[in-house]
């Protein structure tokens, strides 16, 4: 949307990064004042999620409206980026937040008779083929898959023994995937998964509640 796209204020975290703040308000009196404000604040929250203080991704924040105090010193930094702050993490919270990995592009060269290894190795560590092309004149396939790098130690060494040391991989970042299921349900992979990497953070071992951040005027 073009209109939308001129009024994006900031990217973040660090300004560069892939979450956004856009400005969809109508006749909102001294707005331009805490534009700097509400920009520091979205790059600290976006620094820092609300489910496990990893950095956010690919979050798209409106401006929908801002009531603001007539007095100049009631618009200072103190007290527009905490509820900036809050306001972002009970918009996310809302919106079924979910985890992400990285995953790498891994392209692995064997001959023909070694590519049933190569698929049973994918197979057990959530990876999948995605292009495979015999190159002209040898007996070789060269095979492009997708790994999740939490899958990936350990996996040259079993690639290897799978195809009896014929395969060689060879692994880059590619992009990040969204986990599957939903961390706000009890007792799921998901809401394990951001318990453990709470506790690692020395965080309070529990799921963030809504009420923490959901203040209503």
């Amino acid at each position: 949307d073009e209109n939308a796209a001129r009024k994006i204020w900031c990217w973040g975290p660090e300004t560069d990064g892939a979450n956004v703040v856009v400005d969809q308000t109508q006749a909102v009196q001294y707005l331009i004042e805490i534009k700097e404000h509400v920009n520091s604040a979205f790059q600290w929250a976006t620094k820092e999620g609300p489910l496990c203080e990893e950095n956010m991704r690919g979050i798209r924040f409106n401006i929908m409206d801002v009531t603001l105090h007539t007095d100049a010193i009631h618009r200072g930094a103190g007290q527009i980026m905490p509820p900036t702050r809050r306001c972002c993490f009970a918009a996310e919270l809302t919106a079924k937040p979910t985890l992400q990995e990285p995953v790498f592009l891994v392209e692995i060269t064997c001959p023909q008779d070694a590519m049933s290894g190569v698929y049973n190795c994918m197979n057990l560590r959530r990876g999948c083929v995605f292009e495979e092309n015999q190159r002209e004149g040898t007996p070789l396939v060269q095979v492009k898959a997708h790994l999740p790098v939490s899958e990936s130690f350990g996996f040259v060494a079993a690639l290897r023994q799978a195809t009896s040391g014929q395969a060689f991989p060879q692994c880059v970042f590619d992009h990040w995937e969204n986990l599957q299921g939903d961390c706000m349900q009890a007792g799921s992979k998901m809401e394990d998964l951001v318990l453990a990497v709470r506790k690692r953070k020395n965080l309070k071992v529990e799921m963030p509640k809504l009420g923490d951040y959901l203040d209503k005027l």
